[in-house]
């Protein structure tokens, strides 16, 4: 199931998170002399709306415009019937339906008079949405997202403590979840596990999951309805609030188990310089929820996973966990 119940708890996450961001990008707008910025969403790629306006479409696709002057729009192709859960859900108020997101936004722009309108990271634009806006009566800006603001991290538009507290939150409860089950796997069909964690993290508050295993052999995969055996290992990517974190663990002896952790931190220490063991780093902070990264080129204010692939007993051990990347250097988060 593509998100569970999503739900804003307004003492979790204030608004008035969502009014210093906003009040950055309009700082941004008024820097570069335009009138508004374009931010799109679909159900995958949502990390920037959800930052800036708490937005996680369960489908469709949307184009969010923030006016330097005034109050955010939606456009979006959702029916109708859903707008007062999206505003429920969101710092929206104004929905308006769009079929032709390119369409709707150049019918904005041309009862707004803006003659020049800045979308963030334009270059990564569905085509059949970049195309007719390129081709418009309105110039269209690129705002690179790795440029937007001085706090900026390679995806979003700034990484505050609120951001950090949540992905925490949501890093606590894969850990603690993780630990708890994982002692119970072996002997049984990996789909048990699987399913014990699905139920175990959605009753927890987690809206998506993406669970992968290995049986030892294999890098983690799906179930596949095989028996585990000592020794395998689960990664579990995972959305709390539109927050995602991703974490791997292995199936091992409390001595084997803190062994690589004590092994996996030290790693991380020096992680930039390292080759060997066989090292993997994700990108949490772009506009997907987490996607391959170069480790080289990750920055102050970064989120990322870092997962490390250990030998033991001839099996394939996978630990990681989601980190940032600080000033000083990068540190679980």
């Amino acid at each position: 199931m593509k998100r569970g119940l999503i739900h804003w708890d307004r003492t979790e996450l204030p608004p008035a998170a969502f009014e210093a961001r906003l009040d950055g990008v309009r700082r941004t707008l008024a820097e570069r002399n335009l009138p508004a910025l374009v931010v799109y969403a679909d159900v995958w790629r949502s990390n920037q709306a959800r930052y800036l306006l708490n937005f996680m479409p369960y489908w469709n696709r949307s184009l969010a415009v923030i006016p330097r002057e005034g109050k955010p729009i939606l456009l979006c192709g959702l029916s109708p019937r859903v707008y007062p859960w999206i505003r429920s859900v969101t710092v929206l108020e104004e929905i308006r339906p769009s079929g032709n997101p390119a369409r709707g936004l150049l019918e904005l722009a041309s009862a707004e008079r803006w003659k020049r309108i800045g979308i963030l990271d334009l270059p990564l634009l569905p085509q059949e949405i970049a195309a007719p806006l390129c081709a418009g009566p309105v110039e269209v800006v690129n705002v690179p997202s790795n440029g937007f603001s001085e706090q900026g991290s390679a995806g979003l538009p700034g990484m505050d403590d609120w951001e950090l507290l949540m992905r925490r939150r949501a890093a606590q409860m894969a850990r603690k979840t993780l630990a708890e089950e994982l002692a119970q796997g072996a002997g049984a069909p990996d789909c048990q596990l699987v399913g014990r964690l699905e139920r175990a993290f959605r009753r927890a508050g987690a809206e998506d999951l993406v669970i992968l295993l290995s049986d030892g052999r294999t890098v983690p995969i799906p179930a596949r309805g095989k028996v585990l055996r000592e020794g395998f290992s689960v990664t579990v990517a995972l959305e709390y609030r539109g927050h995602w974190v991703k974490l791997s663990r292995p199936q091992a002896s409390v001595q084997v188990a803190e062994s690589l952790e004590n092994h996996w931190k030290i790693l991380l220490h020096d992680f930039q310089r390292l080759a060997e063991p066989p090292i993997y780093t994700e990108l949490l902070s772009g506009p997907y929820p987490y996607e391959f990264c170069d480790r080289f080129e990750l920055r102050p204010g970064d989120l990322f996973a870092f997962h490390v692939e250990f030998r033991a007993g001839g099996r394939r051990l996978f630990y990681g966990d989601s980190c940032r990347f600080g000033e000083t250097g990068p540190e679980l988060l």
